[in-house]
Formats: C-alpha cells, structure tokens, sequence
C-alpha cells in the first residue's frame, strides 16, 4: 500500500509543485519591474481568475471520485460516459463565463477597492485571459478523469508541459518584447490550448484503443446524474466559500496599500508552494479511496487514508522546517525591493507554521473527494468560512492590524482540519461499514 501511494503522490507532487511554482514565476518577473502596482495587477487578476475558474474545481474533484469509484467496480463503460459528461459541463461553464466576461469584471473591481494604477493594468490582465476558460475547463476535466482511473502520470506531464511553456512565454513577452501584464496573461492563454492538445493526445494513445459506445440516454441516466450533481454541488459550494477566504485576503491586503499587497502576495504564493506539495497525497487519497469505495473493500480504504495522513504530515513539518530557515532568502527570490521584503517579514511567522497546520485538512479533503461524501467538506468549509474566518478577521484586525488576516486564515485552516476529523468517523467509517 505504501509503494501504492507513493507511485500515485509522487507524480501529484511534481505537478503540483509546478502550479504554484508559476504564480511564483510570474511574481517574480513582475515583481522586478519598476512599479509595485504591475505585481498588485497580477495579484488581484490571479484572484478573479480563481474566483471564475476555481469555481469549476467540482469538473477535476468531482471527476476523480465518481470515476475512481466506476474503476474499482470494473465499469469501464461508467468511466467513459463520465468523461463526455464532465467535458459537457465544462464547455458550457465556459460559454457561460464568455458571455458574462463584462459583468464579471466590473463586479471583481468593485468588491476589490484597489489603487487606480492595479485596476488599471488588472483590466488589461483579464481581457486577454478570459479567452482561456474553454482550455481550463477542459483540463480540470481531464485530468480529474485520468487521476480517477489511477493515472498520477499523465496529469503530471500534461501539467508540467502548461507550466514550462507558460513560464518561458512569459520570461519572452515581458522580457524580449517589453510587455507586462499582458505579456503574462497571453503566455497563460497560449500554453493552456497547448495543453489541451497535450491531453488529447495522450487520451487517444492509450485510452482510445477500446471502442466503447456512449449513447445520450447513458448521458442523462436519472440516478448517475443526480449522484454527479449532487457531488458536484457540494464541491462548488466548498470551492466557492475556499475561494472567498482567498479573495477576501486579496482584497483587504490592497486596502492596505500597494506595499501590503505585494508583500502578502508574495507569502501567499509560498503558501500555496506548500500546499500544493501536500496536496499530492490528498490526490493519492482521492484516487485510492475512491478505488476501494468502488471495490467494496473497507480494510484497504482505511488503510490508505491512514498511509496518505502520515505523508501528509511528514512533508508539513519538512516544509515548516524549511521556511523557518530560508524565509528572508525566498522572500529575495520574488522582489529586490526591501520595503516588501521588510513588510512580508513582520508577518512571516503565519508562513512558516502553514504547511504543518494546514496538511491535516489537505489530506482529509483528498478522502472525502475520493468517497464522495462531500456534504460534509461543505458544511466543514461552510463553518470554517463563516463563523469563524470572516469574524476572527474583525475581532482582532483593532489589535493585531496585517496580522488579523493571517490570524483569520490560519484559524480558517485550523478548523478545517478539526471538522472534517469529526465527521470523519460518521460520514466515512461508519457509513462504509454499513454498506458493506
């Protein structure tokens, strides 16, 4: 089992790793010129951006789970007929978010009270990046479906070919072409498409030799499409309240002025760097759990939630060890300009208890995902939210003044973990053990 999940978290970590690694790319490239409001611009762009796309997270999450669980059953016919489904899904997301570009914008600069020169140079950013929707969409659908069919490999390289191809389009527009902003968000446009084709490819080279016929009423199938809506609204839900907590940390770190908003920018990609590298055992959980659902085999999902929590944690304390070490130096990585760094150094210390505190909720996210029991990671991620991130903020933001956010954030995580530790034994043990 140990080799089992390494064989499906290493690749995950590879490819997660990357992700965050070009936000860190695209912060320090940005973070080098001359003005701090580019970074600003990248910062409150990146977050509409989370917001819109991230909102469809459910086609990679909800994908793994159900196809995960049609594998372990042997249903292969099932896996395919969720593929078309979710590609479905994602193309009219799409549709939806083209047709709506405008408002969704004027709404985003609204609720983020930014300086003119972000809002500005924002606009620019997501103009051109919106046209990737069809691309993104398509790729969370993707690889949600091949990591479901036990397949860590191929989201990897179709991942680490985006994020080669973003980063060096990137590093030749705003470099070689003198461009920004928008030298940024058009190297985000073209490698996502690339990507795409990437995907398709590897698909159709291994997956496709099988003729299997999916006919519409498979498509529209009354119970296999409630389960799959069913999971997906909870996992909308769940991303949607994630995604606030992100956004309302953006947005109250430019009311504090461009400085504080580069500054928490900056740790919140390294926050990210972290999280994702955990997160690579929470994929591991998804495509294992899900599996042994599917099987019917209690003993070995249990098993594997115990071997990806270890992990988990492992590489949290490696990674608190490493930013309590290195964080000065990393903070030079992504700006030479010394009042950011200065800034991001008095709140630091929430950076590098992060990866520690936070690996508990990863990993029980990757579980909950893989069993689609994902009620409770909506109302874990509901509790978090409201009762305790958005009043945590307020109650210490007289006292504490930058570090309320950080406060609120880790608190957010904190009770994350706890919850879903609590429902764990409800919706997860028990409810199993009864089906079987």
């Amino acid at each position: 089992m140990n080799k089992r999940v390494l064989q499906l978290a290493i690749p995950n970590i590879i490819s997660n790793i990357s992700v965050p690694l070009l936000g860190a790319v695209d912060t320090a490239v940005i973070g080098h010129l001359e003005h701090v409001y580019y970074l600003g611009a990248i910062a409150v762009g990146s977050i509409i951006f989370d917001f819109i796309f991230w909102g469809f997270g459910f086609l990679r999450m909800g994908t793994t789970g159900l196809v995960a669980q049609a594998y372990g059953a042997e249903n292969i016919h099932r896996t395919k007929v969720i593929l078309i489904r979710v590609l479905l899904v994602a193309l009219a997301g799409s549709a939806a978010i083209l047709l709506l570009q405008y408002p969704l914008i004027e709404f985003s600069l609204w609720v983020i009270d930014a300086s003119p020169e972000v809002e500005q140079y924002t606009r620019i950013y997501y103009k051109i990046r919106v046209f990737s929707a069809p691309a993104t969409l398509s790729l969370f659908a993707i690889n949600g479906w091949f990591l479901g069919m036990q397949n860590a490999r191929y989201p990897m390289i179709i991942t680490i070919f985006l994020n080669i191809l973003n980063i060096a389009l990137n590093l030749t527009f705003v470099f070689y072409f003198g461009m920004n902003v928008d030298g940024v968000a058009w190297g985000s446009l073209l490698s996502s498409y690339l990507a795409v084709v990437l995907a398709i490819v590897l698909y159709m080279s291994t997956y496709n030799k099988v003729k299997l016929k999916v006919s519409w009423s498979d498509l529209i199938e009354l119970e296999e499409l409630k389960k799959f809506f069913s999971v997906n609204r909870d996992i909308f839900i769940r991303t949607l309240c994630l995604i606030f907590s992100y956004g309302f940390f953006t947005a109250s770190s430019a009311e504090m002025g461009d400085v504080w908003l580069a500054s928490n920018t900056i740790l919140l990609q390294l926050w990210y760097i972290s999280a994702y590298a955990v997160d690579g055992f929470a994929y591991a959980a998804e495509s294992l759990v899900g599996k042994y659902v599917g099987a019917m085999d209690f003993k070995k999902m249990r098993k594997a939630i115990w071997i990806c929590m270890a992990w988990g944690l492992g590489f949290g304390v490696v990674g608190t060890l490493f930013y309590a070490v290195f964080d000065r130096e990393l903070l030079s990585i992504f700006t030479d300009k010394p009042l950011v760094i200065e800034t991001a150094m008095i709140v630091a210390i929430w950076l590098i208890i992060a990866p520690l505190i936070n690996s508990i909720c990863f990993i029980w996210d990757g579980v909950y995902i893989g069993a689609t029991s994902t009620g409770a990671m909506r109302n874990s991620m509901l509790i978090a939210t409201i009762i305790f991130f958005v009043p945590v903020y307020y109650l210490v933001k007289p006292y504490a003044g930058n570090h309320a956010l950080w406060i609120a954030m880790t608190s957010f995580m904190v009770i994350r973990g706890v919850t879903l530790t609590l429902f764990a034994k409800k919706e997860l043990f028990l409810k199993f053990q009864h089906k079987q």
